[in-house]
């Protein structure tokens, strides 16, 4: 049986704290937003215990009744949820994007991609039944005030793992230290590396990897194994954090967009990529810092981006391409004087050809984009004309546009 294919103005795909902030924006924006998550709304932030530096709260928040408010707001701008895992997502010839999943294809003007990451395991025995909130964490400024006077151990020794190891030593009693290495061998840059070893709070465990990890309800202990005598030394812990990698969800987008080296999405401040109209928000894009309120920040962007694409994109196709009559597109810069000494005639043209053309202005700092679109590039001198016969692009001129000049295009428009 052949699909349906629903219409949309935007799809979001992943239901984290960057996702839901992107719907709620959509939503509140009147577009008709549809939400994809293949799990549990909230993403990672709903494993947090307590989230205490997110702001507007006094006091610490659980994570999964935090993004339970998010969702409950982005539904009340009327987000749809579908709880199922896109298949695919694909381009279409028209500009929309189609998005792919078991039951059903879903057309969309533009798409945002929120699909975050996970943190790279140890594989070790046990370990899916300690994670997040029963005993092993990823994020120390998460997490390190639960652990306030306790032990915990990190695993990994690169620059997150002993700058969070050194973070965590405001709170915990002792933070221990599971290194793959010789003794004194780190991959932190060389000033963590100096603050950790000088800090009576760390203890590092050298030649050692994860084996198991042990506890009733919560995590208890960990086994570390020697890499060269293979002896099993036991840990007593309250907690662990893992700081051995991160693995953006973004299989899906190979191909399509551009990806760093380490598979993350590559976006500009706007959140978009390299393909217009996808945008990017969360912990899914090469970014400094992947906390709630940072997701939270570029999912409004992602969001408010797409909302101006859309609007742009609509306007080109049924106003600046669309009817039978020519049209004269008068492109000026408003800082400009010669720009604005144009304006009147502009108003002229409109009064004398009002029955043949169609004349309208676009200002280059509110309509960039929209004049990338049209003319592939804002023109190079301003201010600048473009005809348009029958949707499609005549001319650009941007010499010498004077009133005669102006005159003139617009005779030459009328006649063909």
């Amino acid at each position: 049986m052949e699909k349906k294919t629903l219409d949309y103005d935007v799809a979001i795909i992943g239901g984290g704290a960057a996702g839901l902030a992107a719907g709620i924006y959509c939503g509140r924006a009147r577009l008709k937003t549809i939400l994809f998550e293949e799990s549990l709304v909230g993403g990672l932030a709903t494993y947090t215990d307590e989230i205490e530096n997110y702001p507007g709260f006094v006091e610490a928040q659980k994570g999964i009744k935090l993004m339970q408010t998010f969702e409950q707001q982005a539904k009340r701008f009327g987000v749809e949820f579908k709880l199922t895992d896109v298949k695919a997502l694909r381009l279409l010839a028209d500009g929309r994007k189609l998005v792919e999943t078991f039951r059903a294809n879903y057309r969309v003007k533009a798409v945002i991609i929120a699909t975050g990451g996970k943190p790279r395991l140890t594989g070790a025995k046990n370990e899916e039944d300690f994670l997040y909130d029963k005993g092993i964490s990823f994020c120390a400024t998460c997490d390190a005030a639960y652990y306030t006077d306790k032990e915990v151990l990190i695993v990994g020794s690169g620059d997150a793992a002993i700058e969070e190891g050194i973070f965590l030593t405001k709170f915990a009693r002792k933070v221990m230290v599971s290194v793959i290495h010789d003794e004194g061998t780190l991959d932190a840059n060389k000033i963590a590396q100096e603050q950790a070893f000088s800090n009576p709070k760390i203890e590092f465990i050298w030649n050692t990897m994860v084996e198991e990890y042990q506890g009733n309800e919560r995590l208890e202990q960990v086994i570390l194994g020697n890499t060269k005598t293979g002896e099993l030394i036991p840990v007593k812990v309250d907690g662990t954090f893992l700081f051995i990698g991160y693995l953006p969800n973004t299989e899906l987008f190979q191909g399509l967009i551009t990806l760093s080296e380490r598979g993350y999405i590559k976006t500009n401040e706007r959140m978009e990529t390299d393909v217009e109209g996808i945008y990017a928000a969360g912990d899914v894009r090469e970014k400094y810092l992947r906390q709630v309120s940072t997701a939270v920040g570029d999912g409004a962007i992602a969001a408010v981006s797409a909302e101006h694409y859309i609007a742009e994109s609509d306007y080109l196709q049924q106003q600046l391409l669309a009817g039978e009559k020519p049209k004269l597109i008068y492109v000026w810069e408003p800082t400009s004087e010669s720009c604005r000494r144009l304006l009147p005639v502009i108003e002229e043209l409109k009064t004398e050809f009002k029955e043949e053309l169609s004349i309208d202005k676009l200002d280059v700092y509110k309509s960039q984009l929209l004049i990338n679109k049209l003319c592939g590039q804002v023109p190079s001198t301003l201010p600048a004309v473009v005809t348009v016969v029958e949707g499609k692009v005549k001319e650009v001129a941007c010499e010498q546009i004077t009133p005669e000049r102006l005159h003139q295009l617009a005779m030459e428009l009328l006649a063909g």
